[in-house]
């Protein structure tokens, strides 16, 4: 426990330190978002590399504190990658199709250092499909949710924070501990990307994270009491989960290329909704503790208790979906007490 806590202040402090590092650098080199009046609103140009500053302090405070295995090698020898593809389409040099082949590149180093899904009724090749799956979506699942101030760092402590929870509970006192410098290193960088942002994440954070967290989610143990609760992660990283799967769906209804930007995320409804952006996030975030304990209760419950979490969850997915639905995108969006609306979907239209 206390390497546990150790690591987690390294990476916090060390995310503090370098995260406006990063924001001086960015400025200086004009790595910047710029507002276009369409899908980007910030009142003016926000510095990128917010993510480089994150992975940094994670990987330092783990290089300070714990000693590396060959499972944990894997992972962050996958981070790194997708750090690089990252920080190279936040130049905007990088095809979305160049992109998609880095991220299946680095699940099968992830699978070559055996973090992959392992369920026994399933065939082995099977398998190996549903950790490309699970990877990719999870990758460009948190790339699509990095559209608002706060947003993708706080769903990832939250979702951290429960996968933290699960490795201890489990006895994975490794797994634990590098859960622990991501959300250390998140919640330092969520000092400057709280609105208004002073700082973005940028590829390279939002694809950083979604993979730290599918990766360390396949490490955990879930199925020792019944086999629902290999359902577990799903609930636990619900959130943008379900933010990638309505907008496909949206997008597909409408005959739109699922990787063209378009103001139909979660968030965004919310936002035409009436909602400001601090009230969207903090309701994202409730959304993400509240799937995540029963993602936990999951593990723990009999089969007939999982069963109607199961049935209570997916029914209320869909009514959210429902409702989601009937918000009117294109209405002019009702704005409310909010100093500076700073919504920032991907940075060009063919990430997001």
């Amino acid at each position: 426990m206390f390497v546990l806590i150790l690591t987690f202040l390294f990476a916090c402090l060390l995310s503090l330190y370098g995260v406006p590092l990063a924001r001086r650098a960015a400025l200086l080199y004009n790595i910047v978002d710029k507002p276009d009046g369409k899908l980007k609103h910030q009142r003016e140009p926000v510095p990128y590399l917010g993510g480089l500053a994150i992975y940094l302090a994670f990987l330092m405070s783990l290089a300070f504190t714990f000693e590396f295995r060959h499972d944990v090698l894997g992972v962050i020898l996958g981070g790194t990658i997708v750090v690089m593809l990252g920080l190279i389409d936040d130049f905007g040099v990088l095809s979305p199709m160049t992109k998609l082949i880095g991220q299946v590149l680095t699940v099968f180093i992830l699978i070559k250092s055996g973090i992959r899904i392992s369920i026994a009724a399933l065939p082995d090749w099977l398998d190996l499909v549903l950790t490309v799956w699970w990877m990719v979506g999870l990758i460009n699942a948190f790339n699509l949710l990095d559209i608002m101030d706060g947003l993708a760092a706080g769903v990832g402590v939250v979702s951290a924070s429960c996968l933290m929870i699960v490795s201890l509970l489990n006895g994975d006192q490794g797994t634990a501990v590098m859960l622990a410098a991501l959300v250390g290193s998140l919640l330092g960088f969520l000092r400057y990307n709280w609105h208004p942002a002073t700082i973005y994440m940028g590829d390279t954070g939002a694809m950083f994270i979604g993979l730290m967290l599918g990766a360390l989610s396949m490490i955990g143990q879930y199925a020792a009491r019944q086999d629902l609760a290999l359902l577990s992660p799903v609930f636990i990283l619900g959130v943008p989960i379900f933010d990638t799967m309505f907008v496909m769906y949206v997008r597909y209804r409408r005959g739109l290329p699922m990787f063209l930007g378009s103001p139909d995320h979660m968030p965004l409804r919310l936002r035409r909704w009436g909602l400001s952006v601090t009230q969207v996030v903090t309701l994202s975030y409730a959304a993400s503790a509240v799937f995540g304990g029963l993602g936990i209760l999951l593990i723990y419950a009999d089969r007939q208790a999982a069963f109607a979490i199961c049935i209570f969850s997916g029914a209320a997915a869909l009514a959210a979906a429902y409702g989601l639905l009937k918000v009117d995108t294109r209405a002019p969006q009702a704005v409310a007490s909010d100093p500076a609306p700073a919504v920032t979907v991907t940075r060009k239209a063919g990430s997001a």
